[in-house]
């Protein structure tokens, strides 16, 4: 059985080498680091610091996620 991902809304901070960013989340004020999902490089997405983005979590690990969504 899949269990659901924990998602959670943010800013991208920063932009690391190999598409990942520094994201700050919005709730808690933490800096967790994500990487683009596949869904977002093969439709070319670009994400800049300041884009507000989606960020989903694994149930285990709360501070590496997966940018899902870029936000308008």
């Amino acid at each position: 059985m899949k269990k659901d991902k924990i998602r959670k809304e943010g800013v991208v901070s920063e932009a690391l080498p190999n598409t990942t960013f520094k994201v700050l989340m919005n709730e808690d004020s933490s800096e967790v680091l994500a990487h683009l999902s596949g869904k977002m490089r093969m439709n070319f997405v670009r994400v800049m610091p300041g884009d507000k983005v989606i960020v989903e979590f694994g149930e285990y690990d709360n501070t590496k996620g997966r940018i899902v969504q870029r936000l308008r």
